[in-house]
């Protein structure tokens, strides 16, 4: 159950930005002439952003004063002047004069903010506050701390660190700086990798995150838009106490799993954030973010999906006697848990798989006992399922194109194994495919060619397209049909429980992956 509360000093060291001042939402106005960059300003403030950047650097021709002053002037939200040079990953390659004369137009104008790379000499800095930026587009600086401290001390107002990540502990890099800054800081790792820091900046009392207007007018890499920060991480609702949870996967950029758990937290109206996290494969990669994670109870780091391919990475981390029994012996689990206690381990894909076929059928799990059922594959998703089926005796043949797959998988349950050699034909009452085969783009895919008159129920666990061509062919043969977006909503929402120990609001969470599988078809 999520407790996540942190402890009132624990909020005041959290409390780094300025005086009076919250985390802002920035978006970086990337428009090529200043009429445009306006317009864009007017689109993020309408949209939500707390402040724009104006990156005069993107403008194809260096602006005149009275442009500056076209861009600062009653502008709807704060403005923070940016020229960055294309040494430090900007686009500017006028003199360096030039472009700290443009900075100090942007003072003198009246922009809130204006961002000088760190290194340049106070004489030359605007007449506004000051955000001294140190960029690192090659990785993580070995000497982080040393950077940091040293901006620490300077004059500015505001000490901005970003660098490119190269895995999620990169990301927790960056919020250690947060934690640790003695003044107001903005600190974040660029790239997918580095999400977490972005989406986490207000729990950490940043002072402020990047997000662009649309996809497409980033000024950085990994930076999510307005409206994914606004909607889809319920920005606004972030706070010190917030909970923390994600899904770890490769890859999991389009994951459906951040949409729905986060709409399940605000219906529920739970205090939590669901977050994307790139895992390269490898269980060496996986134990290294976990154990970061661990090494920072401060997060409020209270669960994860696990997904492909990391599920048996999982149980190997949190370890067999810290799951239950039947985890234990499919050996992957794809939900851990943080408790006072330690880390616990569940696999809900089973648990999700037999819901909906039983579901379907009408009957509760120990009416499976003697059905026979023909299981099509031998990966991950197989071996939960056959675990399962045996676990609740059905009579199961495995069947796989690799017949010794088949036959190790069989032989470890204790049940029967055949080839899956198209065009297949399977004698089942009970048909469940594991495959991949169908799954989108390769919609017309089917891993049998006809359905046999003595098979009444097929269940395809993929759930995008929700109609597979198996359930198409099975559809037209008069079985009962079981979709793989059963199983999806079903696993979830045995996670949301788990974790919060609540009932799920399970016709919200469906409804958003159809919605999200509606959105992809466009």
């Amino acid at each position: 159950m999520i407790c996540g509360c942190l402890p009132a000093n624990e909020r005041n060291r959290q409390n780094l930005t300025l005086p009076g001042d919250k985390c802002r939402l920035i978006c970086p106005l990337t428009a090529s002439d200043p009429l445009a960059m306006r317009r864009q300003m007017e689109q993020a403030a309408r949209a939500g952003a707390d402040a724009v950047e104006l990156r005069l650097d993107y403008l194809a021709i260096a602006p005149s004063e009275g442009e500056i002053e076209f861009l600062i002037k009653d502008a709807p939200v704060e403005t923070i002047a940016t020229c960055r040079p294309a040494n430090a990953g900007g686009k500017f390659t006028g003199g360096e004069n030039h472009r700290l004369e443009l900075l100090r137009i942007a003072g003198r104008q009246g922009a809130a903010f204006a961002d000088v790379e760190s290194g340049t000499p106070v004489s030359d800095w605007p007449a506004c506050p000051i955000i001294e930026s140190f960029h690192d587009f090659g990785g993580r600086p070995d000497n982080l701390d040393e950077i940091a401290g040293r901006m620490s001390g300077s004059a500015a107002a505001v000490s901005k660190i970003a660098f490119s990540a190269a895995e999620p502990r990169d990301a927790l890099a960056a919020l250690d700086l947060l934690r640790s800054g003695k003044k107001s800081t903005l600190a974040l790792a660029m790239g997918e990798h580095g999400q977490i820091s972005r989406i986490l900046a207000r729990k950490f009392g940043a002072f402020g995150t990047f997000a662009s207007l649309e996809s497409g007018l980033e000024s950085a890499p990994g930076q999510p838009t307005i409206g994914q920060m606004k909607e889809l991480y319920r920005w606004d609702s972030i706070g010190p106490a917030t909970a923390v949870f994600g899904v770890i996967g490769y890859p999991i950029a389009h994951s459906m799993s951040p949409a729905i758990h986060n709409a399940a937290f605000a219906h529920a109206g739970v205090d939590a954030v669901y977050l994307p996290i790139r895992v390269e494969p490898g269980g060496e990669n996986f134990r290294r973010f976990l154990d970061a994670v661990s090494e920072r109870p401060w997060l409020g780091w209270r669960g994860l999906s696990v997904t492909i391919p990391h599920k048996e990475n999982a149980l190997a981390w949190v370890g067999a006697a810290n799951c239950d029994e039947l985890s234990a012996r499919i050996g992957a689990i794809n939900t851990i848990t943080f408790g006072p206690a330690g880390p616990r381990g569940d696999n809900t894909d089973y648990t999700a798989a037999i819901a909906a076929l039983c579901s379907a059928m009408g009957i509760g799990p120990e009416g499976l006992a003697g059905r026979n059922v023909a299981v099509l594959g031998a990966g991950g998703a197989a071996r939960a399922v056959v675990a399962a089926l045996t676990h609740y005796k059905t009579d199961v043949v495995v069947c796989n194109r690799t017949l010794e797959r088949a036959e190790a998988l069989a032989e470890e349950f204790g049940c029967r194994s055949s080839p899956l050699s198209p065009p297949a034909r399977i004698e089942a009452r009970i048909i469940i495919n594991c495959t991949s085969v169908g799954m989108h783009p390769n919609v017309n895919a089917c891993p049998l060619a006809e359905i046999s008159p003595a098979t009444r129920v097929v269940f395809d666990t993929i759930y995008n397209p929700i109609e597979t061509a198996l359930l198409k062919l099975a559809r037209k043969a008069g079985c009962t049909c079981v979709s793989g977006l059963d199983m999806f909503v079903n696993q979830a929402v045995a996670q949301f429980e788990i974790w919060t120990g609540r009932k799920a609001p399970r016709e919200i969470m469906r409804q958003k992956v159809l919605e999200k599988l509606a959105a992809a078809d466009k």
